[in-house]
Protein backbone atom coordinates (compact mmCIF):
# COMPACT_ATOMS: atom_id res chain seq x y z
CA UNK A 1 0.00 0.00 0.00
CA UNK A 2 2.46 2.36 0.71
CA UNK A 3 4.81 1.70 -2.55
CA UNK A 4 1.06 2.51 -4.55
CA UNK A 5 0.24 5.74 -2.14
CA UNK A 6 3.99 6.90 -3.62
CA UNK A 7 3.40 5.88 -7.12
CA UNK A 8 -0.38 7.99 -6.94
CA UNK A 9 1.87 10.79 -5.21
CA UNK A 10 4.11 10.74 -8.10
CA UNK A 11 1.65 10.90 -10.96
CA UNK A 12 -0.44 13.43 -8.76
CA UNK A 13 2.38 15.33 -9.16
CA UNK A 14 4.14 14.72 -12.11
CA UNK A 15 -0.12 15.93 -13.65
CA UNK A 16 0.24 19.28 -11.12
CA UNK A 17 3.52 20.30 -12.01
CA UNK A 18 3.13 19.67 -15.53
CA UNK A 19 -0.24 22.24 -15.84
CA UNK A 20 1.44 24.78 -13.53
CA UNK A 21 4.54 24.48 -15.66
CA UNK A 22 2.36 25.27 -18.83
CA UNK A 23 0.62 28.51 -17.41
CA UNK A 24 3.93 29.72 -16.07
CA UNK A 25 5.46 29.53 -19.51
CA UNK A 26 2.13 31.29 -20.94
CA UNK A 27 2.96 34.02 -18.54
CA UNK A 28 7.04 34.09 -19.51
CA UNK A 29 5.57 34.37 -22.68
CA UNK A 30 2.67 36.56 -22.59
CA UNK A 31 3.91 39.42 -24.61
CA UNK A 32 4.52 36.95 -27.67
CA UNK A 33 1.33 34.63 -27.16
CA UNK A 34 -0.88 37.94 -26.50
CA UNK A 35 -3.24 38.81 -29.52
CA UNK A 36 -3.64 42.58 -28.66
CA UNK A 37 -2.66 44.74 -26.67
CA UNK A 38 -4.22 44.03 -23.24
CA UNK A 39 -4.24 48.21 -21.72
CA UNK A 40 -5.53 49.44 -25.63
CA UNK A 41 -9.05 50.82 -24.84
CA UNK A 42 -11.79 50.77 -27.89
CA UNK A 43 -15.01 51.42 -26.59
CA UNK A 44 -16.56 50.54 -30.17
CA UNK A 45 -15.51 46.85 -29.26
CA UNK A 46 -16.76 47.16 -25.60
CA UNK A 47 -18.26 43.50 -24.98
CA UNK A 48 -17.76 41.20 -28.15
CA UNK A 49 -18.51 38.00 -28.03
CA UNK A 50 -15.48 35.28 -28.37
CA UNK A 51 -14.06 34.88 -31.99
CA UNK A 52 -10.56 34.00 -33.62
CA UNK A 53 -9.43 37.57 -33.36
CA UNK A 54 -10.92 37.72 -29.00
CA UNK A 55 -10.99 34.22 -27.47
CA UNK A 56 -12.44 35.37 -24.79
CA UNK A 57 -14.43 38.32 -26.40
CA UNK A 58 -13.86 42.04 -24.71
CA UNK A 59 -14.31 43.74 -21.72
CA UNK A 60 -16.33 46.97 -20.78
CA UNK A 61 -13.95 49.01 -22.00
CA UNK A 62 -13.04 46.94 -25.57
CA UNK A 63 -10.09 45.46 -24.09
CA UNK A 64 -9.30 41.60 -25.11
CA UNK A 65 -9.98 39.51 -22.18
CA UNK A 66 -7.46 36.55 -23.58
CA UNK A 67 -4.50 39.10 -23.41
CA UNK A 68 -5.56 39.93 -20.41
CA UNK A 69 -5.54 36.74 -18.66
CA UNK A 70 -2.03 35.89 -19.94
CA UNK A 71 -0.77 39.08 -18.64
CA UNK A 72 -2.61 38.54 -15.19
CA UNK A 73 -0.33 35.15 -15.04
CA UNK A 74 2.60 37.64 -14.33
CA UNK A 75 0.64 39.44 -11.73
CA UNK A 76 -1.15 36.86 -10.16
CA UNK A 77 1.04 33.70 -9.86
CA UNK A 78 4.38 35.37 -10.33
CA UNK A 79 3.78 38.04 -7.80
CA UNK A 80 2.97 35.24 -5.43
CA UNK A 81 6.21 33.62 -6.34
CA UNK A 82 8.37 36.37 -5.79
CA UNK A 83 6.63 36.62 -2.50
CA UNK A 84 7.31 33.02 -1.27
CA UNK A 85 10.77 33.28 -2.30
CA UNK A 86 11.56 36.16 -0.48
CA UNK A 87 9.80 35.74 2.62
CA UNK A 88 11.45 32.06 3.10
CA UNK A 89 15.14 32.86 1.90
CA UNK A 90 14.82 35.90 4.57
CA UNK A 91 12.76 33.62 6.67
CA UNK A 92 16.02 30.83 6.60
CA UNK A 93 18.71 33.91 7.38
CA UNK A 94 16.50 35.03 10.33
CA UNK A 95 15.73 31.67 11.70
CA UNK A 96 18.95 30.02 11.12
CA UNK A 97 20.51 32.89 13.21
CA UNK A 98 18.83 32.74 15.92
CA UNK A 99 18.23 29.10 15.96
CA UNK A 100 21.83 28.81 16.25
CA UNK A 101 22.82 32.02 18.46
CA UNK A 102 20.25 31.11 20.92
CA UNK A 103 20.35 33.11 24.36
CA UNK A 104 19.40 36.96 24.78
CA UNK A 105 18.81 36.95 20.99
CA UNK A 106 16.41 34.09 20.54
CA UNK A 107 14.75 35.23 24.02
CA UNK A 108 13.69 38.86 22.31
CA UNK A 109 13.01 36.94 18.98
CA UNK A 110 10.54 34.87 20.34
CA UNK A 111 8.43 37.25 22.30
CA UNK A 112 8.35 39.82 19.49
CA UNK A 113 7.20 36.90 17.48
CA UNK A 114 4.57 36.09 19.53
CA UNK A 115 3.24 39.21 19.72
CA UNK A 116 3.36 40.06 15.76
CA UNK A 117 1.90 36.22 15.57
CA UNK A 118 -1.22 37.40 18.11
CA UNK A 119 -2.26 39.15 15.23
CA UNK A 120 -3.69 37.23 11.81
CA UNK A 121 -1.64 37.49 8.46
CA UNK A 122 -4.36 39.14 6.79
CA UNK A 123 -4.95 42.04 9.86
CA UNK A 124 -0.54 42.88 9.87
CA UNK A 125 -0.88 43.03 6.17
CA UNK A 126 -4.29 45.24 6.27
CA UNK A 127 -2.40 47.28 8.86
CA UNK A 128 0.55 48.03 6.53
CA UNK A 129 -1.42 48.55 3.28
CA UNK A 130 -3.42 51.05 5.16
CA UNK A 131 -0.14 52.69 6.32
CA UNK A 132 1.54 52.47 2.59
CA UNK A 133 -1.28 52.89 0.51
CA UNK A 134 -2.95 50.41 -2.31
CA UNK A 135 -0.36 49.53 -4.94
CA UNK A 136 0.80 46.27 -6.34
CA UNK A 137 4.40 47.02 -4.97
CA UNK A 138 2.74 47.55 -1.57
CA UNK A 139 0.73 44.42 -1.71
CA UNK A 140 4.38 42.41 -2.53
CA UNK A 141 6.06 44.21 0.91
CA UNK A 142 2.86 43.67 3.43
CA UNK A 143 2.59 40.03 2.42
CA UNK A 144 6.52 39.36 2.27
CA UNK A 145 6.26 40.52 5.76
CA UNK A 146 3.48 38.71 6.92
CA UNK A 147 5.04 35.54 5.22
CA UNK A 148 8.34 36.27 6.53
CA UNK A 149 7.01 36.22 9.89
CA UNK A 150 5.24 33.00 10.21
CA UNK A 151 7.90 31.18 8.37
CA UNK A 152 11.04 32.42 10.40
CA UNK A 153 9.05 31.47 13.58
CA UNK A 154 9.19 27.74 12.06
CA UNK A 155 12.12 27.49 10.48
CA UNK A 156 13.63 28.70 14.11
CA UNK A 157 11.80 25.91 15.56
CA UNK A 158 12.77 23.24 12.80
CA UNK A 159 16.66 24.10 13.54
CA UNK A 160 16.61 24.09 17.18
CA UNK A 161 15.22 20.58 16.86
CA UNK A 162 17.87 19.45 14.62
CA UNK A 163 20.25 20.77 17.11
CA UNK A 164 20.31 17.30 19.21
CA UNK A 165 20.86 15.24 16.05
CA UNK A 166 24.17 13.08 16.10
CA UNK A 167 25.27 14.09 12.58
CA UNK A 168 25.08 17.86 13.73
CA UNK A 169 26.48 17.18 16.98
CA UNK A 170 29.50 15.16 15.02
CA UNK A 171 29.43 18.19 12.51
CA UNK A 172 30.27 20.85 14.84
CA UNK A 173 32.90 18.62 16.69
CA UNK A 174 34.87 18.23 13.68
CA UNK A 175 34.74 22.39 13.08
CA UNK A 176 31.66 22.56 11.00
CA UNK A 177 30.22 25.83 11.72
CA UNK A 178 28.30 29.14 10.31
CA UNK A 179 27.10 28.96 6.78
CA UNK A 180 28.90 25.74 5.50
CA UNK A 181 26.82 23.81 8.70
CA UNK A 182 23.59 25.07 7.73
CA UNK A 183 23.70 24.40 3.40
CA UNK A 184 25.93 20.95 4.41
CA UNK A 185 23.31 19.62 7.46
CA UNK A 186 21.01 21.66 8.30
CA UNK A 187 19.05 22.54 4.90
CA UNK A 188 19.05 19.11 3.23
CA UNK A 189 16.97 17.91 5.89
CA UNK A 190 14.80 20.57 6.17
CA UNK A 191 14.26 21.29 2.37
CA UNK A 192 11.07 18.64 2.18
CA UNK A 193 9.08 20.00 5.06
CA UNK A 194 10.07 23.85 3.85
CA UNK A 195 9.01 23.28 0.29
CA UNK A 196 5.61 21.62 0.96
CA UNK A 197 4.47 24.73 3.29
CA UNK A 198 5.89 27.08 0.91
CA UNK A 199 4.28 25.33 -2.12
CA UNK A 200 1.14 25.08 -0.26
CA UNK A 201 0.97 28.68 0.84
CA UNK A 202 1.49 29.94 -2.71
CA UNK A 203 -2.14 29.34 -3.51
CA UNK A 204 -2.88 30.77 -0.26
CA UNK A 205 -0.72 34.05 -1.10
CA UNK A 206 -2.55 33.97 -4.83
CA UNK A 207 -6.03 34.28 -2.80
CA UNK A 208 -4.85 36.98 -1.02
CA UNK A 209 -3.34 39.80 -3.54
CA UNK A 210 -7.00 38.84 -5.29
CA UNK A 211 -8.78 39.54 -2.63
CA UNK A 212 -6.92 42.59 -1.86
CA UNK A 213 -7.26 43.78 -5.60
CA UNK A 214 -10.88 42.75 -5.51
CA UNK A 215 -11.72 45.25 -2.47
CA UNK A 216 -9.11 48.17 -3.54
CA UNK A 217 -6.22 47.87 -1.50
CA UNK A 218 -4.00 45.56 -3.65
CA UNK A 219 -3.30 46.10 -7.50
CA UNK A 220 -4.86 48.93 -9.09
CA UNK A 221 -6.56 49.31 -12.38
CA UNK A 222 -5.61 49.13 -15.41
CA UNK A 223 -2.96 46.46 -14.37
CA UNK A 224 -4.38 42.88 -15.43
CA UNK A 225 -4.10 40.90 -12.08
CA UNK A 226 -6.95 38.15 -11.94
CA UNK A 227 -8.32 39.58 -8.60
CA UNK A 228 -8.76 43.03 -10.22
CA UNK A 229 -10.25 41.76 -13.23
CA UNK A 230 -12.81 39.82 -10.95
CA UNK A 231 -13.77 43.46 -9.45
CA UNK A 232 -14.30 45.31 -13.24
CA UNK A 233 -16.48 42.57 -14.04
CA UNK A 234 -18.64 41.88 -10.91
CA UNK A 235 -20.67 45.57 -12.13
CA UNK A 236 -21.42 43.35 -15.05
CA UNK A 237 -22.09 40.22 -13.61
CA UNK A 238 -25.94 39.95 -14.88
CA UNK A 239 -24.77 40.89 -18.45
CA UNK A 240 -21.80 39.77 -18.79
CA UNK A 241 -20.18 37.05 -16.11
CA UNK A 242 -17.84 35.67 -18.04
CA UNK A 243 -15.66 38.74 -17.24
CA UNK A 244 -15.57 37.38 -13.45
CA UNK A 245 -15.85 33.17 -14.97
CA UNK A 246 -12.62 33.60 -16.59
CA UNK A 247 -10.23 35.08 -13.84
CA UNK A 248 -12.08 33.41 -11.44
CA UNK A 249 -11.70 29.89 -13.06
CA UNK A 250 -7.87 30.56 -13.38
CA UNK A 251 -7.63 31.46 -9.88
CA UNK A 252 -9.49 28.33 -8.46
CA UNK A 253 -7.76 26.38 -11.16
CA UNK A 254 -4.07 27.32 -9.80
CA UNK A 255 -5.04 27.35 -6.02
CA UNK A 256 -6.66 23.45 -6.41
CA UNK A 257 -2.78 22.77 -8.76
CA UNK A 258 -0.76 23.70 -6.29
CA UNK A 259 -2.56 22.07 -3.03
CA UNK A 260 -2.72 18.76 -5.09
CA UNK A 261 1.14 19.61 -5.29
CA UNK A 262 1.57 20.27 -2.05
CA UNK A 263 -0.13 17.18 -0.69
CA UNK A 264 1.29 14.84 -3.23
CA UNK A 265 5.12 16.08 -1.50
CA UNK A 266 3.59 15.47 1.78
CA UNK A 267 2.85 11.63 0.85
CA UNK A 268 5.73 11.38 -0.60
CA UNK A 269 7.60 11.95 3.19
CA UNK A 270 5.42 9.97 4.92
Amino acid sequence: MSLLRKERANVKRFFSLTILLVIGLLGLFAPVLMPHDPLAVDISKKFLAPSWDYPFGTDHLGRCVFSRMLLGIRYSLGSALIIQIVAILLAILVGAFVALKRGIIDFLFIRIWDILLAFPTLVLAFGLLGLLGPSLKNVLIALVFTQFIYYSRLIRGLFIGMNEKDFIQAAKISGTSGIKLIIRHYLPNLLPPIVTIVVLDIGKVILEIAGFSFIGLGVQAPIPEWGMMVNEGKQYIRQHPELMLYPGLAIILVVLLLNHLASSFKKLDQ
